[in-house]
């Protein structure tokens, strides 16, 4: 009965322990990947050609523009720190480097992209990320 009994708490600890790891482990990740892409972005000066890449195209301006009439007290996240963390949870690092490395080869399109956020994300949290990027490029 006592080996029992420490069994289950031991499997209770681990479990703890395992949960704690993930939550904080994801946090942190999510973190240092904002910060690596933030500071990548704005130096190499790619923010700009994102900026005007979506300007000159009329159906990514349409798909970010109707950020604006979006209510943020019903969005899921409203920051991009969380959005960072929902987009690592969903698709992984392993996940974004391989849709990086696939749009960077030309392998994968603007309209494959969308079709893959449609397939990972619901659409509240698409509207999310949709806000998220419009205040990012717009600086609003």
């Amino acid at each position: 009965m006592r080996f029992f009994k420490y069994l289950i708490i031991i499997i209770i600890i681990l479990a703890g322990l395992g949960y704690g790891i993930y939550h904080f482990g994801t946090k942190m990740a999510s973190e240092k990947l904002i910060e690596i892409v933030s500071t990548e972005l704005v130096n190499s000066g790619e923010m700009e050609m994102i900026k005007q890449t979506i300007e000159s195209d009329p159906e990514l301006k349409e798909f970010i523009a109707d950020a604006e009439s979006f209510d943020e007290s019903k969005l899921p996240f409203t920051t991009k720190e969380e959005a960072t963390r929902e987009i690592v949870n969903k698709i992984g690092v392993n996940g974004l480097q391989d849709i990086q490395s696939k749009v960077q080869q030309g392998q994968m399109t603007k309209e494959d992209l969308i079709r893959e956020a449609e397939r990972n994300f619901t659409p509240e949290e698409i509207a999310a990320l949709k806000v998220i990027a419009y205040k990012e490029i717009y600086n609003k």
